[in-house]
């Protein structure tokens, strides 16, 4: 080869070695890689399965690379529940219903706590909360063996102010007699004269104002207190101090108590 011919054969070669690489840049610049979405699940249910965006599918179903349900079907579905209660039949479209935005508030959820204690955690996710909320809790059972309702899985936010809404308070009492107590009987002997007894989960619904106005006529107005008699009004031929005709909420949950009574009110008692 002469020499002006290998120069030629150099200088194509550094021309391919200069191109390849641009051109190969290119090519990986214009496809993308998306990232595959992981999906976390409910895994309490033997058949069905929630995931965290909503949707609801059999396990067979289940994707195995995802772990996500198909997109297919109602996402949210509050199939089996009762809207008005935030509670349902199925553990996993309670999931599914609660984990819908427009019913279920991140900036809220965030700051409930997992348990009752002081130093339990908060819940980190929307998922979380839904997931924890909706599995069986005190306030769905009776006499610690049996559920008052079918509706026994809840999602919403337990309310220990008056002014709550009476029509969903209203909903979680479903089987549950509300009865006005006779002047110094406890909510224990009330119901047991019944052939009941107290629920002692449920006087966290009757201890707010506007519940208590419903059944009786707290004619002194409603009055933040602190004793176990509570939530109860107070009799009519009590002393001055003790505001006459006033109805009584407890401002410490703690202090509900279904042995409580005082000798100068009428208990307001749930008993099933």
């Amino acid at each position: 080869m002469s020499t002006s011919g290998f120069r030629l054969f150099l200088g194509l070669l550094q021309l391919v070695g200069f191109l390849l690489p641009l051109r190969t840049s290119a090519i990986r610049k214009d496809i993308g890689f998306l990232e595959e979405r992981i999906c976390r699940t409910t895994v309490q249910g033997r058949y069905l399965i929630s995931d965290d965006e909503g949707n609801v599918c059999d396990a067979l179903s289940l994707d195995s690379r995802t772990r996500c349900c198909p997109l297919k079907g109602e996402r949210f579905s509050c199939h089996g529940c009762n809207i008005l209660s935030q509670c349902c039949s199925s553990y996993e479209f309670c999931v599914s219903c609660c984990l819908n935005p427009t019913r279920t508030l991140v900036e809220k959820v965030v700051k409930v706590k997992v348990a009752k204690p002081a130093t339990a955690g908060t819940y980190r996710t929307v998922f979380d909360f839904c997931a924890g909320r909706c599995r069986h809790s005190s306030e769905s059972v009776v006499h610690e063996n049996a559920y008052h309702s079918k509706f026994h899985h809840c999602f919403s936010l337990t309310s220990n102010a008056s002014g709550a809404n009476l029509t969903q308070v209203e909903t979680r009492l479903l089987g549950i007699d509300v009865i006005v107590g006779r002047q110094g009987d406890s909510c224990d002997a009330v119901c047991k004269s019944r052939g009941q007894l107290c629920v002692m989960n449920k006087l966290s619904l009757l201890n707010q104002c506007d519940v208590m106005q419903r059944y009786m006529t707290c004619k002194g107005s409603c009055l933040a207190s602190a004793g176990a008699d509570q939530p109860a009004e107070v009799a009519e031929d009590a002393p001055r101090d003790l505001y006459p005709g006033a109805c009584l909420y407890s401002r410490t949950q703690s202090m509900l108590s279904c042995d409580g009574s005082h000798q100068y009110t009428r208990r307001l008692c749930p008993c099933a």
